[in-house]
């Protein structure tokens, strides 16, 4: 069997399992790489990202030590998605979110989607309804 056809048989295969898309030749999909963008409200770290800020239509997990900004970055990056029409999820495994200053960093918090698992596992669960 030949290489192309060693590819071919490989991607339908992963198609097959998990659904059109799942894989591709990144150069037949050039629209993958216009992916937009929601500003970080940060412009070192928007462009340190590569794309001008978090890309839209993904799962972002923000990660790093107690008290380092993790909450303060997402809701900019909330408060941005909402000013641009967006909606937007979070995910709060620490119980921690503090409403009033999700409020003044810009949050419409009645809009809002919230989640405070019990758990890690539920936490990584409930994610995969977002994809």
């Amino acid at each position: 069997m030949d290489r192309e056809k060693i590819i071919e048989n490989t991607v339908s295969q992963i198609e097959r399992q998990y659904g059109s898309g799942a894989i591709m030749k990144l150069g037949d999909k050039s629209s993958i790489l216009d992916i937009g963008y929601i500003s970080t409200n940060s412009l070192e770290l928007d462009i340190a990202l590569g794309i001008g800020g978090i890309p839209r239509g993904r799962v972002t997990e923000i990660f790093g030590p107690e008290a380092s900004g993790k909450t303060t970055l997402a809701l900019h990056i909330i408060a941005n998605a909402q000013k641009e029409g967006g909606v937007a999820a979070f995910i709060d495994a620490e119980h921690a979110l503090d409403p009033g200053y999700a409020r003044n960093v810009g949050v419409n918090i009645e809009e809002l989607l919230l989640s405070q698992p019990d758990n890690g596992e539920q936490a990584l669960e409930m994610h995969l309804f977002f994809h």
